[in-house]
């Protein structure tokens, strides 16, 4: 009786040193893979490939389709730079404005790189250092007797959905104009300033609230007929939206931009897409 005993007590304790054994390994083997899922986290800048940055393709000059059928523009000129110096493939993805947290979210994008502004949206992004500085201007016709923003009461104005001039009229916080928003007979929301101002053009809209980079380059590529007030809404600085916390993508960069501003780069295509007064990267 002792002796049997005495078997099923070693038995027990075999049994469990091979359980506690296998426990052991199995957490060995979750340690390791969590180390690895580390390391691969870690590591993603480095394994990188190519680099997609989400725009709206009607954005000149930072970002639109020229006459022979390319995405170009001053943004996605300086965002090839960067994958040149990295060795990455630069993936121009064209995206609906109004779906650009949904996209840079999902994983769709890694950057929304687009004439974005970062004031009031600091803590909604991980952004570059600021390369431009824009005011949110107003764009009438010559002849339309509207020569300060006062002159907009009972007007039917114009904006691009989404943007930050919409935001800044609906602001009612300091720096906000949704009080003089409240003067405007209508605020008519576009998905783009291409037909915003072909709209304008057809005496549809008395004005639209525009970026003073885009309005110049509307204002040239469409001829006279247009004028820019005086008394700008605010003013604002461009810069890279990443996701949230991404911070080792946006640090690479920020350093490739302090390289290309260095080697003249960054100058060379503020000359070309006429914004070197507004470029902030010196």
């Amino acid at each position: 009786m002792k002796k049997r005993i005495a078997l099923i007590l070693t038995g027990t304790m075999l049994m469990g040193f091979v359980l506690s054994a296998c426990g052991d390994n199995e957490s060995t083997e979750k340690k390791d893979e969590k180390t690895e899922n580390s390391v691969e986290t870690s590591s993603n800048t480095n394994n990188r490939t190519t680099f997609t940055v989400g725009f709206d393709a009607e954005y000149p000059p930072y970002g639109y389709m020229d006459e022979n059928g390319e995405y170009t523009g001053f943004d996605l000129e300086l965002a090839e730079a960067v994958c040149k110096l990295e060795g990455w493939e630069l993936v121009k993805k064209p995206i609906n404005w109004d779906a650009k947290d949904m996209e840079l979210n999902s994983g769709a994008i890694d950057c929304i790189w687009n004439g974005f502004t970062m004031n009031g949206r600091e803590d909604e992004y991980t952004f570059s250092t600021p390369y431009v500085d824009n005011s949110q201007v107003i764009v009438v016709a010559e002849n339309s007797g509207i020569n300060t923003p006062e002159d907009l009461a009972g007007k039917t104005v114009g904006v691009q959905a989404a943007s930050a001039a919409l935001e800044l009229l609906q602001s009612d916080e300091k720096d906000g104009q949704k009080a003089l928003a409240d003067t405007f007979g209508a605020l008519n929301e576009f998905a783009d300033y291409n037909t915003a101002f072909t709209e304008l053009q057809a005496g549809a809209l008395d004005a639209l609230a525009i970026d003073i980079g885009v309005a110049n380059y509307q204002i040239k590529s469409r001829g006279e007929g247009y004028k820019i007030l005086e008394e700008t809404l605010n003013t604002e600085q461009y810069a890279i939206a990443f996701k949230k916390g991404d911070q080792e993508l946006r640090d690479v960069v920020n350093a490739d931009l302090k390289k290309l501003t260095e080697d003249g780069t960054v100058a060379k295509l503020a000359e070309k897409y006429e914004i070197s007064d507004m470029v902030t990267l010196k």
